[in-house]
């Protein structure tokens, strides 16, 4: 039977959900215009939840079903992954005119919470050194090759079992393109994985996650803002964020994360919100010169 969830104010559930998915080709979601189809594996078992927004990509009752074992799991989870418990408590857009604007724009932008550490983390450190293009062809090769296929009508993968990703061999890494450096820290983040799904705070995970050798910061803010709906996560040591950020509130066209956050500042509590609306709207600072083939767009 469908469940109903009834949300304290509408949300788009693309743009809100956009942060799971890696890439148009992720076997694990598909975001469609009339709601999101997703497979992850829960602590009762594999599971798919259909979230429906009826005719309209903005809704505030949304139409849940779930599927497989961990199905209930993921329905009592359900407002959540929908942005329903995002709450804008301590945020003032009014601190900034282009804040005030894309807050206005896209009200219904909210920040989901999956409630799956390990789901976010694999990605994260995939996307470590790499372009983005790379990160999700190797995201979803592995996926493709190792995962399970998910309960219900949907045609998805859930993503492989912590136990799983570490016996996925070095050569086979390195076919998909990743390197032992990534690789080692999958494996090391796969072996630690039920401690990391244990936390309930966004500062506690990121304690968490900081204690993983090759976790770091940028990494951290990434899962933290999809896992748990962080919404002061800002990812420093990120390639285009603070260029975006300093092009935004500064009209800086090149930036620094020390000048990122210093701009963002005023909005502490809310920073990771502040820059996820950026992305949505503000627009790409200017570039300068040719574009690169770049090899790196995240520390770590």
């Amino acid at each position: 039977m469908p469940r109903l969830i009834e949300l304290e104010h509408p949300v788009d559930l693309g743009r809100t959900l956009a942060l799971v998915a890696h890439g148009r080709a992720d076997p694990t979601i598909r975001i469609t215009p009339s709601g999101v189809w997703r497979a992850t594996r829960t602590p009762e078992g594999v599971a798919t939840i259909h979230l429906a927004s009826g005719d309209a990509p903005v809704a505030r009752v949304v139409e849940a079903r779930a599927w497989g074992p961990g199905g209930g799991w993921l329905l009592e989870r359900a407002a959540g992954l929908c942005g329903g418990r995002d709450s804008l408590e301590g945020f003032d857009p009014s601190r900034h005119p282009v804040v005030a604007a894309l807050a206005r724009r896209f009200p219904q932008l909210r920040l989901c919470r999956t409630d799956r550490v390990l789901d976010a983390l694999v990605p994260a450190v995939l996307e470590q050194k790499v372009t983005g293009q790379e990160a999700r062809r190797a995201w979803t090769g592995v996926v493709r090759r190792f995962g399970t296929p998910a309960p219900g009508p949907a045609d998805l993968l859930v993503a492989p079992a912590p136990d799983r990703w570490r016996e996925i061999t070095t050569a086979t890494w390195h076919r998909l393109g990743v390197e032992r450096k990534r690789v080692d820290t999958i494996r090391r983040a796969a072996s630690v994985a039920h401690r990391l799904e244990e936390a309930t705070t966004p500062a506690e995970l990121r304690a968490r996650l900081l204690a993983v050798p090759g976790v770091g910061a940028w990494t951290a803010a990434e899962v933290g803002i999809v896992a748990l709906g962080d919404p002061d996560a800002v990812s420093v040591g990120d390639y285009h964020l603070p260029h975006a950020v300093t092009w935004a509130l500064a009209g800086e066209p090149r930036g620094s994360d020390e000048r990122m956050l210093e701009l963002l500042e005023p909005f502490r509590g809310h920073r990771g919100r502040v820059a996820r609306l950026i992305e949505t709207g503000a627009g790409h600072a200017p570039r300068r010169g040719p574009r690169l083939a770049l090899r790196a767009i995240a520390r770590h």
